[in-house]
């Protein structure tokens, strides 16, 4: 069976699943509010919950986010299955999207609010999760897909000369 896009599926499924076990991980091993210092003052483990999107925007008013992200993985998933056959950048960038969306999506959905546990203090950067970061892997990808062009074969090269 040949499945139309399987590198979005790959990159959709490895996204939603890196995220969910390390969300899991966190859940378990670590109390809300805990920092493990992995590099001391620069990177910590810190578990806090987030009910707004990124950088706790909208946090008053998110249950609207639970909607958007179901939303956007729809409309993802019926860009892959229904639309054009896309390229490998396409297909990775959408599929990390759609991975990091349906991660975030399930927390909304499950608890209201989503497990965030990636802290850089060096910078002082808002805690994230995996799930943020394959989305932003997502759009680096699709940005590379638009200034990218890959030849396009129209048969066999010609080495310029003719043929008399």
């Amino acid at each position: 069976m040949n499945i139309k896009n399987q590198f979005f599926w790959v990159a959709a499924f490895l996204g939603l699943v890196l995220d969910q076990i390390t969300k899991y991980w966190v859940v378990q091993a670590m109390e809300l509010n805990d920092s493990i210092p992995v590099v001391d003052g620069v990177f910590h483990f810190t578990y806090v919950t987030n009910t707004g999107a990124a950088f706790s925007l909208f946090s008053e008013s998110g249950g609207w986010l639970r909607w958007l992200s179901l939303g956007v993985s729809l409309g993802l998933m019926a860009l892959a299955w229904f639309g054009p056959v896309m390229n490998r950048w396409e297909q990775a960038g959408y599929g990390f999207i759609l991975g990091g969306a349906l991660g975030n999506g399930i927390d909304r959905f499950a608890a209201g609010e989503v497990v965030d546990f990636l802290e850089f203090r060096l910078v002082r950067f808002p805690v994230f999760n995996l799930a943020d970061v394959f989305i932003n892997i997502g759009i680096i990808c699709l940005l590379i897909a638009v200034f990218y062009n890959p030849p396009r074969s129209n048969g066999p090269r010609s080495s310029g000369k003719t043929e008399k």
